[in-house]
């Protein structure tokens, strides 16, 4: 295998591995405070709406937005590890 190979092996193997974390947290927000915990997040009130319910209509959205832009942040960064940058 040549060294251009094993780098876009390497390259891939921690795209995989930021993908993998990033939907993690998109199913534990989506699902966890969304279904799972909504009963313990129906305690706290924000805006005069419950957590659970605001989680599962609002909250979850901004959580995946925020996760966008993390992974583009961490792609640039690989990029520019391995050279792919432009």
């Amino acid at each position: 295998m040549s060294d251009k190979q094993k780098k876009a092996t390497a390259y891939w193997k921690e795209n995989v591995r930021y993908l993998f974390l990033l939907l993690f947290i998109w199913f534990a927000v989506s699902y966890g405070a969304g279904i799972l915990f909504k009963d313990a997040l129906n305690n706290i009130k924000i805006g005069g709406f419950q957590l659970g319910f605001w989680f599962a209509q609002q909250g979850a959205i901004y959580v995946f937005v925020l996760l966008i832009f993390i992974y583009v942040r961490l792609m640039n960064r690989l990029d520019k590890k391995y050279g792919y940058d432009e």
